[in-house]
């Protein structure tokens, strides 16, 4: 009796073990089922003809979906005995299907995708943001030169493509943003006139002239930085794939291009703005293609003057409405060093723009400071980690007293001070972070992406509280009249 039951025993073995393919129970498999699996020895066995139902509830696994490998610590031996190989877990990169996700959560998975991935063949080290090897995503240019490559190479859109792809598009905005919240935010007398016959005190014609000029200056200052450094673009993820690196375009139609736009963005300035304006322009051309560009393998000290080149603009809108309202010759003296302190406001917004440059350079170049280094390119971010955190620290810490000073100057209201104090902490708590940890555990990205919503916050803020412009909106609606015409009727009447 104990020896049939000792063969039937076997004979279930040899049964199961000739049931189990490659495949089917290589991740949901229990360690008993292995160990008599394994107990099997010699040569397979003929399988007894039992019926069909036997095996309908033994072999059959109830849940399709199969477990993690390794889920079972048996789970190798298993594989041995098949014939297969099943890895561990830890080298099992868990990557997220996107098929069915919304565009930017597809976005996001494919990203976590690429980092478990890339940690999966580094050995199973973590890869994370904090990697010096992090690639970033394409800049616009290379966006639009990828887009361009599909058109056939006679096309006009493909060349048209190419030739905005030359403008750094993203980057004019805003340079022509920067420019056009000064302009608005200068406090000339009657910024909302009640009388329906009242000269307008900014000219929409004054301010198409400067929106379009300074667009063409800075497409023609980007045209004339890829120009000068198509092999550094070249080494560098974001920005290999620009037109002149693909080599969508020609290098003549390039420098056509930047001469064209340079000249017809400089004449715009002088003869719908004022020379003033036109010579900021010009200059501003100058300094980003002949100064900045070629000190970026020179000097960690190209990342100042890159800021002095974002600090222009502002200038610019500033000195294009002070320009319509001066009383004297309009001269650059009388727009921008004004006797009465009136163009304090422009040099403020000037120095909120430079500062801003830091906190937002700075974790951005420690993101990519390998691909700088392989570049050529010197950057603090990668000669001088130490050095690069703190400056970003330092000039985080200035917006709150440029706040202060816009107020005093008559710019904004009082009020601005104390609802932009909040995303200047911000900034400056991202700055800490950054500053302690020199870039890692996330301190990186977090300053960068609060640097990039802290810009334009501060804009819009300082826009909504402009000095008296609720005032004069109030006294439109209801019709009271100006403090000027006030003054005009009691002279009337003593007379």
């Amino acid at each position: 009796m104990e020896l049939s039951k000792r063969s039937a025993s076997k004979e279930m073995t040899s049964i199961v073990c000739s049931r189990l393919r490659s495949g089917v129970f290589d991740n949901s498999v229990c360690r008993q089922c292995t160990k008599r699996a394994l107990l099997k020895g010699g040569a397979e066995r003929p399988v007894p003809n039992y019926p069909a139902r036997f095996f309908t509830r033994s072999t059959q696994p109830r849940n399709t979906t199969p477990l993690r490998t390794g889920y079972f610590v048996s789970n190798g031996l298993l594989a041995r005995f098949n014939g297969t190989n099943v890895a561990p877990t830890a080298s099992t990169p868990d990557v997220t299907d996107t098929s069915t996700l919304l565009p930017h959560r597809r976005r996001q998975a494919e990203r976590r995708n690429a980092a478990v991935l890339a940690g999966a063949g580094s050995g199973g080290s973590s890869a994370t943001s904090d990697a010096p090897t992090a690639t970033m995503a394409p800049d616009a240019s290379s966006l639009l030169a990828a887009a361009a490559a599909q058109h056939p190479a006679d096309s006009l859109r493909r060349k048209l493509s190419s030739l905005l792809s030359l403008s750094k598009p993203r980057l004019t905005v805003l340079v022509v943003l920067s420019a056009m919240v000064p302009y608005a935010l200068y406090p000339v007398p009657a910024f909302l006139s009640t009388a329906a016959t009242a000269t307008p005190s900014l000219s929409p014609l004054t301010l198409l002239f400067l929106t379009t000029g300074t667009t063409l200056c800075s497409a023609a200052a980007n045209a004339l930085n890829m120009l000068y450094e198509p092999d550094t673009d070249a080494k560098m993820s974001r920005t290999r794939a620009r037109p002149l690196v693909r080599r969508l375009l020609t290098t003549k139609a390039a420098v056509l291009f930047a001469v064209g736009c340079g000249a017809a963005g400089t004449l715009a300035l002088y003869w719908g703005v004022n020379p003033t304006v036109a010579f900021l322009g010009a200059s501003n051309i100058a300094i980003y293609a002949g100064m900045y560009t070629p000190l970026k393998r020179l000097s960690v000290l190209n990342t100042w003057v890159g800021a002095i080149v974002g600090g222009i603009p502002p200038l610019m809108g500033w000195a294009a409405a002070a320009g319509e309202s001066a009383t004297a010759d309009g001269t650059w003296r009388e727009l921008l060093f004004a006797s009465d302190g009136s163009s304090l406001g422009g040099w403020l917004f000037a120095s909120l723009l430079f500062a801003w440059q830091f906190p937002h350079f700075m974790p951005l170049s420690w993101g990519i400071r390998e691909e700088y280094k392989a570049a050529g390119l010197r950057m603090l971010a990668w000669t001088n980690p130490a050095r690069n955190s703190r400056v970003a620290l330092r000039y985080s810490l200035v917006f709150i007293p440029i706040c202060l000073g816009l107020c005093a100057a008559g710019v904004t209201e009082w009020s601005f001070a104390v609802t932009s104090a909040p995303v200047n902490l911000w900034l400056v708590a991202e700055a800490v972070k950054f500053w302690r940890h020199e870039g890692h555990k996330g301190s990186a990205k977090g300053l960068f992406w609060a640097s990039v919503w802290h810009l334009p916050v501060v804009m819009v803020l300082a826009l909504a509280q402009k000095k008296g412009m609720w005032g004069r909106v109030w006294r439109s609606v209801m019709g009271e009249p100006e403090e000027d015409e006030l003054e005009e009727f009691y002279d009337e009447e003593e007379e």
